[in-house]
């Protein structure tokens, strides 16, 4: 499985190394099975180890140039980063990224064989309006997005669970991930409110491939467990 930390804007470059420390020692006595990412804000970017893999929560399609506030691949370059977050729902409606530019990114990344964890997911209003409308505002999301990508990682995050304790009936997940799983054959993450409580109900589930994980995994030591709790279901 793949189990994957977004820090957010969450910890600092210190806070971060201890973490990866002590994770990166975990998986590699307990859990070498499993793919492990995390995803620390840019001022706590670093490189990654064979336990842990580092990626970038968001990127600038160029290598270089004038973008203030932004990262390039010059600087992903410097810590040995393959690894980029793209289309995150709070840098699509809290920091305003279009689908154009989405793609945009996804365009860049793949054309220098990056791996990239695309996100998509849905408002509670989509949601209500029932699963005709929930399917074509995911279909939308994907526009412009190769799903066959080999290096693509798909994660589902409906918007209205992510870090509000909510999550959708688990029969629920299995069938947005099943359908999701006909259109492509990258793995599926499912994020949102992803937390020790209820990780091993949300990792069990059919075509759930691993979690894309915010505040239920910021301590490092709730982060392990989610491990250890995938790669008992692994075995």
């Amino acid at each position: 499985m793949i189990v994957a930390a977004n820090f957010k804007t969450n910890h600092t470059r210190s806070s971060t190394a201890a973490y990866l420390e002590k994770v990166s020692r975990f998986v590699e006595t307990e859990a070498k099975a499993q793919t492990v990412m995390v995803f620390p804000p840019a001022t706590a970017l670093t490189s990654g180890n064979e336990a842990v893999t580092v990626g970038a929560q968001n990127a600038w399609p160029a290598e270089n140039g004038a973008f203030t506030g932004e990262i390039g691949t010059q600087q992903l370059d410097e810590f040995k980063i393959r690894t980029v977050l793209i289309g995150h729902s709070e840098r699509r409606h809290i920091l305003g990224e279009s689908q154009e530019l989405i793609a945009r990114k996804f365009a860049f990344f793949k054309e220098r064989n990056y791996r990239i964890v695309y996100c998509i997911g849905e408002p509670l209003e989509v949601r209500e309006e029932g699963s005709e409308a929930l399917m074509a505002y995911l279909a939308d999301q994907c526009e412009g997005i190769d799903l066959n990508y080999p290096d693509l990682v798909l994660a589902y995050e409906p918007v209205w669970a992510i870090g509000t304790g909510r999550v959708p009936e688990l029969r629920e997940i299995e069938l947005i991930h099943g359908a999701l799983a006909q259109q492509t054959k990258a793995p599926l993450l499912y994020g949102g409110s992803v937390k020790v409580a209820n990780a091993a109900q949300i990792l069990a589930l059919e075509n759930v491939d691993g979690a894309l994980i915010g505040s239920g995994a910021l301590d490092a030591d709730d982060f392990c467990e989610i491990i250890r709790i995938a790669e008992g279901l692994s075995k």
